[in-house]
């Protein structure tokens, strides 16, 4: 009769095959000498790199046992323990364990209840800890004093260099002590402050880091409260700055004196790539002042002035903008109310523009008429590959404008029209351009109502069409009738690779037919 101790192996091996990640890391290591030399030869265990164990009511216990097993394993690189309620006493744990593990990359402890004293002892253990480049503590209530013992370690701690503290409620007394830090921290590139209510104040201290700082490339202060004071100071900073890539200031009622100081800064600005300005109020007039500085600003690729009301003036502006301008490659103006207006300002831009490749005009009222005017464009347009036109009541006429130009355009491989009530005519009309149109890798037709004739006119389609690789018929009521016709295509359907029927009643049946049909065409899944 075999002990644990005598058991061979192979069996201790079969044993373990049937035991998750989490046991594997945290429960059946250092229960015995003999177990942990047959865990470290077993081969899942040995690949293990990233685990995750978030929102598993670990609490403190736990993570001293995950603890635990991270100053022994040598191959995790990543670690999920987010929703926990570990608390500080957690949080300990984990940080007595970041001073002697040297594998460990990547940490997420958000939402875990930390408070400053938690973030206390994980700012305490970067001081020597020399692997960790990503940590996120986002939604921990760590507050000013959290943040002060954070910024403290960065001071010091060489290897981190993407940190985010959002949702914390560290305020501009919070912002200063990082902005302290970033003016000797040498490594640190990305930056999440966001919904930190740090406001204008905070933004000055950290716009006067980014002055000095040689390194940080990515920073968000979306929902911070910042108003126009603050976007002044931060476009003041980018005047000098020569590092920062990336900037989101989504939501900070900076309005349209807040984007002229942005524009103002755009002018002169040589590092600047994506810029979001979304929800920020900024309505034509700011959109004036932004289209302005596209028209000097040679490094912008990425904007999103989405949400602002810009309505057809702003619209204008910005295509103005889009006529000169030659490094611009994604624009979002989604729910920005341009009507069918703006809509025909865009598209007359659209037609010398050469390096737009991504337009997303979601919800803006564009109607048929709008579409009319996209549609035109798209004829001559040879950059675009990328139209979202979703949510803009196009109804069937309006698809059938769309159509018409992919049959000529050879540039847009991606369009999503979907929640635009374009019905079974409207279906139609995009079936008629797939057995043609030889670019359009995916369509999106999500919650259009063409029913079980709609998804027979794209199934018949499907049986010629030699691009399409994802279809997206979510919510279109085509039921059961209308699942058969899309699985007999499918049967002969070579290239399309994702395909997402959900919310459609198809019933259990008719989910039988097509994985069936799928089960002859080796290419394509269903979601």
């Amino acid at each position: 009769m075999h002990t644990f101790s005598t058991l061979p192996v192979e069996l201790v091996y079969r044993i373990m095959d049937h035991q998750d990640d989490r046991t594997l890391f945290c429960s059946m290591q250092n229960i015995c000498r003999r177990l942990n030399q047959i865990l470290s030869t077993y081969q899942r265990y040995q690949t293990l790199t990233t685990l995750d164990l978030s929102s598993n009511q670990i609490g403190a216990e736990g993570a001293r046992h995950i603890a635990d097993a991270l100053r022994t394993n040598t191959t995790l690189t990543t670690l999920h323990v987010l929703g926990n309620q570990i608390g500080d006493e957690g949080a300990q744990h984990i940080a007595d364990a970041l001073r002697t593990t040297t594998t460990l990359t990547t940490l997420h402890l958000r939402a875990n209840e930390i408070g400053a004293e938690g973030a206390q002892h994980i700012a305490d253990a970067l001081r020597t800890n020399t692997t960790l480049t990503t940590l996120d503590l986002s939604w921990n209530e760590i507050g000013a004093g959290g943040a002060q013992h954070i910024a403290n370690a960065l001071r010091t701690n060489t290897p981190l260099t993407t940190l985010d503290p959002s949702f914390n409620q560290i305020g501009d007394e919070g912002a200063q002590h990082i902005a302290d830090a970033l003016q000797t921290n040498t490594t640190l590139t990305t930056l999440n402050l966001s919904w930190n209510e740090i406001g204008a104040e905070g933004a000055q201290h950290i716009a006067n880091a980014l002055r000095t700082n040689t390194t940080l490339t990515t920073l968000n202060l979306w929902r911070d409260e910042i108003g126009a004071e603050g976007a002044q100071h931060i476009a003041d900073a980018l005047r000098t700055n020569t590092t920062l890539t990336t900037l989101n200031l989504w939501r900070n009622e900076i309005g349209a004196e807040g984007a002229q100081h942005i524009g103002d800064a755009l002018r002169t600005n040589t590092t600047l790539i994506t810029l979001n300005l979304s929800w920020n109020e900024i309505g034509a007039e700011g959109a004036q002042h932004i289209a302005n500085a596209l028209r000097r600003n040679t490094t912008l690729t990425t904007l999103h002035v989405d949400g602002n009301e810009i309505g057809a003036e702003g619209a204008q502006h910005i295509a103005n903008a889009l006529r000169t301008n030659t490094t611009i490659t994604t624009l979002n103006l989604e729910e920005d109310k341009i009507g069918a207006e703006g809509a025909q300002h865009i598209a007359n831009a659209l037609r010398t523009n050469t390096t737009l490749t991504t337009l997303n005009l979601y919800c803006n009222e564009i109607g048929a008429e709008g579409a009319q005017h996209i549609g035109d464009a798209l004829r001559t347009n040879t950059a675009l590959t990328t139209l979202d036109v979703a949510g803009n009541k196009i109804g069937a006429e309006g698809a059938q404008h769309i159509a018409d130009a992919l049959r000529t355009n050879t540039a847009l491989t991606t369009l999503h029209v979907d929640g635009n009530q374009i019905g079974a005519g409207g279906a139609q009309h995009i079936a008629d351009t797939l057995r043609t149109n030889t670019t359009l890798t995916t369509l999106n037709l999500y919650c259009n109502e063409i029913g079980a004739e709609g998804a027979q006119h794209i199934g018949d389609a499907l049986r010629t069409n030699t691009t399409l690789t994802t279809l997206d018929l979510r919510d279109n009521g085509i039921g059961a009738e209308g699942a058969q016709h899309i699985g007999d295509a499918l049967r002969t359907k070579t290239t399309l690779t994702t395909l997402d029927l959900r919310d459609n009643e198809i019933g259990d049946e008719v989910a039988q037919h097509i994985a069936d049909a799928l089960g002859r065409n080796i290419s394509a899944k269903m979601v």
